[in-house]
């Protein structure tokens, strides 16, 4: 990003200014674990938990929360994901602090949600009660999958809504709880020898387990059956550069509200499109398009509407899958 530091790194240092370092854990995938350990070098090797295949984020919780159970079975942990901006520190520490606190006490799941700015059809709502309660937290309603137009005009206009930025709070035995309710076939996979977690073969258990749970997000896996879910409404100055939109919505524009991330271009009657190469020598010639997203990676070429962002994971998943081809 544009202070010097990437996404992971502010990260970790947005944690660190709630937890000490040596509680602070890394999960990824385990082809990045050499730029992990360079990117944070304040960390040790045994902070770094390592996915041996991409199967969303329901089973990498599980995974994070037996590994802590075996460490400190009182543990509570936040879960931030590494593609956030948030440009209000202080008033993120301050809710996370308060989410830690209310999380450890009770019997709960604690999420910071956003307050909307635009009817966004690339985030899910969360529904909450506006009274809060006596620990400074309010009750969810109901989470709601992302929405068309139409829909999340109405959310903002009700004004009883927020963004779900997927920033959780929980204790160790909540979350572990939560699985065994309502999404028990990831933890039995997990757990068939759960005394290796905490030990030195932990790694090498992960490598043959972990690929044969389910590929399933932990919204769908447990936070929208869970009963038990709290929100505490956040001014964080957030912004999701997950998606190619809200990308789009942070970076500064040209005069025809182009996003340009390359340096050789021939651009003519062009508005309102995000264009990127991963070749800073690539000429990228373009005529007569509004709205699109252009990505130039290398191996491949994209080229879609930006209102249809919300589909471009299943043509990515179709063509690693060999289906187009």
């Amino acid at each position: 990003t544009n202070n010097g530091f990437s996404l992971l790194q502010q990260t970790a240092a947005r944690a660190m200014d709630i937890i000490p370092k040596e509680n602070i854990l890394i999960v990824s995938n385990s082809s990045y674990k050499k730029l992990i350990l360079e990117q944070l070098p304040m960390l040790e090797e045994r902070q770094v938990l390592l996915e041996p295949t991409r199967n969303n984020t329901a089973p990498c919780v599980a995974y994070t929360a037996l590994h802590l159970q075996a460490i400190n079975k009182d543990a509570v942990f936040a879960m931030l994901p590494a593609d956030h901006i948030i440009k209000k520190q202080n008033v993120f520490a301050s809710c996370l602090k308060r989410a830690f606190i209310y999380a450890r006490d009770n019997n709960a799941i604690v999420t910071l949600g956003i307050a909307p700015t635009r009817p966004d059809t690339g985030y899910g709502y969360i529904n909450y009660n506006p009274a809060e309660n006596a620990g400074g937290v309010h009750e969810v309603l109901t989470f709601k999958e992302k929405p068309n137009q139409e829909t999340a005009q109405s959310y903002l206009n009700d004004g009883g809504y927020l963004w779900n930025a997927g920033i959780f709070v929980w204790s160790v035995n909540t979350v572990i709880h939560a699985f065994k309710v309502s999404s028990n076939e990831i933890l039995q996979v997990l757990i068939q020898s759960q005394y290796l977690f905490g030990t030195e073969k932990e790694q090498e258990y992960i490598n043959e387990v972990y690929p044969n749970t389910p590929k399933i997000s932990v919204d769908f896996a447990i936070i929208e059956h869970a009963e038990n879910v709290f929100t505490i409404p956040a001014d964080i100055g957030w912004s999701d550069i997950g998606t190619w939109n809200s990308l789009y919505d942070f970076m500064p524009k040209d005069h025809d509200d182009n996003v340009v991330m390359v340096q050789n271009k021939k651009l003519e009657d062009m508005n309102g499109n995000l264009i990127r190469s991963a070749n800073p020598n690539k000429i990228i010639v373009a005529k007569g398009l509004s709205n699109y997203i252009i990505i130039d990676d290398g191996d491949a070429l994209l080229i879609y509407p930006r209102e249809e962002e919300q589909s471009i994971k299943a043509v990515r998943a179709s063509i690693e899958d060999k289906q187009y081809l």
